[in-house]
């Protein structure tokens, strides 16, 4: 080694950031896309459980407003009103 070394010249930053910056739009796309996947995944599981919950909520509102429909037991037993609901 000599005691007068000349420092190396540096690389212009194209040559020095052109892999890292390759990695990260390669990458980032990549990320984005399994985010964007796994998003619209989440998005139609929730609307599954939705669709059944609504389901439910129908089923209960069905129950609740239409079982007066169909006649009483003490109405059909009765001679008087001919099994008629009044």
């Amino acid at each position: 080694m000599s005691p007068e070394s000349t420092p190396k010249p540096r690389p212009s930053p194209i040559r020095r950031f052109w892999k890292p910056a390759l990695a990260t739009g390669a990458g980032g796309s990549a990320i984005l896309i399994w985010l964007e996947e796994i998003i619209a995944l989440a998005v139609e599981i929730f609307s599954i459980i939705l669709v059944a919950i609504l389901g439910g909520v129908i089923f209960l509102f069905n129950h609740l407003v239409f079982k007066n429909r169909f006649p009483r037991r003490e109405d059909l037993q009765n001679p008087s009103n001919g099994g008629k609901k009044h």
